[in-house]
């Protein structure tokens, strides 16, 4: 999405629930549209790079996994063409090693087509997502909004989530999924 349609969503937000409309304009402007990789093979290492990580320290090894590429250009083969020890020396797990090899193997012998993702609907994408090792319905769903631009996918399972609704809406209990997906 570009900052215009970002702008629009935003707007159309607001008109549209009044308790919502007041929080995004207390939070200010939508900085998604600055933040979005530049294809969706980045899109995904960098969900691996990042799953359970600080947005900074994610940041930094996602910087040092792209300068293992001097053309700056990813590729699955480029990928597994390096060693454990240099994807471990740039600040990988070893568990985020084999979740990348996994990755590029799917995507490698035609298990995972990236470029087939855009026309699938959602519950496919995310069934071709979770796949691949690492992977949970989460992180699909995030690629669903933030790749792929969805914009009716409500991760209802994402703690935050669920929290912000509950405070934002000042519900007593948490919502379920039902009541996530009503409000959305």
């Amino acid at each position: 999405m570009t900052p215009a349609e970002y702008q629009k969503a935003r707007r159309l937000l607001m008109r549209r629930d009044r308790t919502l409309g007041a929080a995004v304009k207390q939070i200010g402007e939508c900085g998604l549209a600055e933040r979005q990789r530049k294809d969706h093979l980045s899109a995904l290492v960098g969900a691996i790079v990042s799953q359970q990580l600080s947005t900074k320290a994610a940041a930094t090894i996602f910087g040092r996994f792209v300068a293992l590429f001097p053309d700056g250009q990813i590729h699955p083969e480029k990928i597994h063409a390096l060693d454990d020890a240099t994807l471990r020396g740039v600040g990988l797990s070893g568990q985020k090693v084999g979740y990348l090899r996994d990755l590029c193997a799917r995507i490698a012998d035609g298990r995972l087509q990236l470029d087939e993702l855009e026309t699938l609907e959602d519950e496919l994408v995310i069934e071709r997502l979770t796949a691949v090792k690492g992977f949970g319905r989460w992180t699909a769903e995030m690629f669903l909004m933030f790749r792929l631009h969805r914009p009716d996918v409500l991760p209802v399972g994402d703690l935050g989530i669920v929290n912000a609704i509950q405070r934002l809406y000042k519900l007593r209990k948490r919502p379920d999924a039902k009541t996530m997906l009503k409000l959305g």
